[in-house]
């Protein structure tokens, strides 16, 4: 299993780096002013050529921004659960090996959520209630590819019921695959928002398999 963990922790490693690398492009490679109000975005050609051939939906926009809320709270559920734990065992290292490192997760997803806020990277394709946003990774698709395959991994050693288990599963994945396609179609990001949040969430995925993978 150590093997394993270290295979994983060195992949989160190469996509962090890669992130990185990809993060500090956005600021020099075919950066042209096409955005809204004169905002640049960086692979300009690319970005707008999917930005046109996708449009605007704001219906795909309002249910994936909602959707994201339900990430949030099934993160939520995993967080109480391990403060149940910490409470009832009264010391936070007899709760759960891998829920302790689940919440060092979520610190990080945080972490990197509260950043690119601050971080401006570039901003939206189009104006949201006449105002510019920040882009960057897009923090909806960063939530949903972060938080709901540590749910499935979650749900696969907490949940005995194989066809319940399975169930729950696949409703995940649909869910994830449905809010970054929707994501993308909706026109409210550049693709490369949505690529960035997709380097980072496997990077960070891959940073907790490992760590839960050492025995």
């Amino acid at each position: 299993m150590k093997r394993k963990a270290k295979i994983q922790l060195i992949l989160g490693g190469v996509l962090l780096i890669l992130f990185i690398v990809f993060t500090l492009s956005l600021k020099f490679i075919d950066v042209k002013d096409v955005g809204p109000k004169g905002s640049s975005v960086a692979f300009a050609s690319v970005n707008k050529a999917v930005h046109n051939f996708f449009g605007v939906n704001m219906t795909l926009y309002n249910i994936t921004d909602w959707m994201g809320v339900a990430a949030i709270v099934i993160a939520f559920c995993f967080a109480i659960l391990g403060l149940m734990q910490w409470i009832k065992r009264k010391n936070i290292l007899k709760v759960d090996r891998d829920l302790i490192i689940l919440g060092i997760f979520y610190i990080a997803v945080f972490i990197f959520y509260v950043l690119f806020e601050y971080v401006k990277i570039n901003y939206r394709p189009i104006l949201i209630n006449g105002y510019l946003e920040t882009s960057y990774p897009s923090s909806t698709t960063l939530l949903f590819i972060t938080f709901m395959p540590t749910a499935i991994l979650q749900f696969k050693s907490r949940i005995k019921n194989t066809f319940l288990k399975n169930t729950v599963n696949l409703l995940c994945v649909a869910l994830t695959l449905f809010a970054v396609v929707g994501r993308l179609m909706s026109g409210v990001h550049w693709f490369t928002d949505i690529l960035g949040s997709i380097i980072l969430s496997a990077s960070l995925i891959l940073f907790y398999c490992g760590a839960n993978s050492f025995e």
